[in-house]
C-alpha cells in the first residue's frame, strides 16, 4: 500500500552543482532553508543579503540597484520607535543609527553586485503575488515593517507583471553574467493571512508566470518545492505548530530531493565527509581534558587537513584543545 503520492522528478543532466559552484539564493523562506543546507555543507553561497523577499518586484528592484550601483541615502529611510527601516528590504536590516543602516544597505549592494557577476547558479523563490503599494511615494515595497496600514494599498500582481519582472531579473543578471543557471521555485509556505482563496490565487499567478519563463535549453529551470509540500507531504505531521510552515523533517525531505536532482554524485561523497566533520566539530565532551577527547580532536583536525588537501576552497574552524 502506498501512503504517499510521489512526485517524479528527473535528474538534471547538465548545469549541476559541485564544490566549484557559487550559489546566490534570493527570495522567500525556501531560499533561506535550502541556502542554510548548502552553507552547512560548506558550499560557496550568498543567502538573501537583504533578508527574505516575498515577491519578484522586490528582488528585481534590489538586483537593479546592485548592478547599477544605485546606493542608498538617508532620505530613503523611515523611522519608527527610534529604529530606522527601509521599505525595500526585510526588517532584519534595521538600525538605531540612520547612518549605520545606510552603510549596511550599501555594503550588501556591493556584495550582491560582486556575487551577481561571478555566481554559477541563482535560486529564486517566489512567496506571494500580493504586494503593498506605499501611497505617499506610489512605490511597491518589499516589507511594510508594521507601519500603519493606512499608508499602503494592497494589490495582487497580475500574471503579466510577474512574468515581466522575472524576465527583467534574468536579463539584468545575464547582462553581467551570461553563464548563470537559474533555478526558479515557488515557496511552499501558504500566506493564509491573505485568506485561503487569496493565497491560492497568489500561488496560481506565481506558478503560471514561472512556467511561462522557464526554458531548460536557456538554463532556466523549475524545482517543485510547492508541489512537494502540497502533494507528497500533504500531512500536518510535516508542519510546524502554526500549521503553515514546513517543519525540519519536511525541509530535510525537500532538501534531499533538491540535492538528488541538482548535485553532482561525486560531490555527494564529499558532502558526507563534510557532514561527519561538522557533527564532530559540534560534539560536546563529558570531560574535555580526557585523553580520549584529545585523541578525538587530533583525529578530527587530521581529517580536516586531509579534506582540505582535496578541496582547498572548503574551510572549517579547527577543533581547539580546551586547555589552549
Amino acid at each position: 500500500m502506498k501512503l504517499q503520492t510521489k512526485i517524479s522528478i528527473k535528474r538534471q543532466p547538465h548545469h549541476l552543482i559541485d564544490y566549484e559552484s557559487k550559489l546566490l539564493l534570493l527570495g522567500s523562506c525556501f531560499s533561506d532553508n535550502i541556502g542554510h543546507k548548502f552553507d552547512y555543507f560548506k558550499f560557496n553561497t550568498l543567502i538573501n543579503p537583504f533578508g527574505i523577499l516575498f515577491h519578484p518586484l522586490a528582488i528585481e528592484n534590489l538586483i537593479t540597484r546592485a548592478i547599477n550601483k544605485e546606493y542608498y541615502t538617508e532620505k530613503e529611510l523611515r523611522q519608527k520607535d527610534g529604529i530606522w527601516y527601509c521599505f525595500e528590504v526585510h526588517s532584519k536590516l534595521r538600525d538605531q543609527s540612520e547612518g549605520k543602516l545606510v552603510s549596511r544597505l550599501n555594503l550588501q549592494l556591493k556584495t550582491t553586485e560582486k556575487y551577481l557577476k561571478s555566481c554559477s547558479h541563482v535560486v529564486l523563490t517566489l512567496g506571494t503575488a500580493w504586494v503593498y503599494r506605499h501611497i505617499a511615494t506610489d512605490t511597491i515595497v518589499a516589507n511594510c515593517h508594521k507601519f500603519s496600514q493606512k499608508e499602503f494599498i494592497k494589490e495582487l500582481l497580475s500574471l503579466e507583471q510577474i512574468e515581466e519582472s522575472l524576465e527583467a531579473i534574468i536579463s539584468l543578471i545575464r547582462d553581467v553574467n551570461p553563464k548563470a543557471t537559474f533555478i526558479l521555485t515557488v515557496s511552499p509556505v501558504r500566506h493564509l493571512k491573505d485568506g485561503f482563496v487569496e493565497n491560492n490565487r497568489s500561488k496560481a499567478h506565481l506558478i503560471s508566470a514561472v512556467h511561462n519563463v522557464i526554458s531548460p535549453r536557456k538554463g532556466l529551470f523549475y524545482f517543485p518545492s510547492y508541489e512537494l509540500m502540497m502533494d507528497e507531504l500533504r500531512d500536518y505531521r510535516f508542519y510546524e505548530a502554526d500549521m503553515i510552515h514546513p517543519n525540519p523533517l519536511a525541509v530535510q525531505i525537500i532538501w534531499e530531493r533538491f540535492r538528488d536532482l541538482w548535485i553532482v554524485e561525486k560531490t555527494m561523497d564529499d558532502m558526507e565527509t563534510v557532514d561527519s566533520i561538522q557533527k564532530r566539530l559540534s560534539h560536546i565532551p563529558f570531560n574535555p581534558n580526557s585523553h580520549s577527547y584529545k585523541t578525538f580532536l587530533s583525529k578530527l583536525n587530521a581529517d580536516i587537513e586531509q579534506f582540505r588537501d582535496v578541496l582547498p576552497s572548503v574551510e572549517f574552524e579547527r577543533a581547539k584543545d580546551p586547555q589552549i
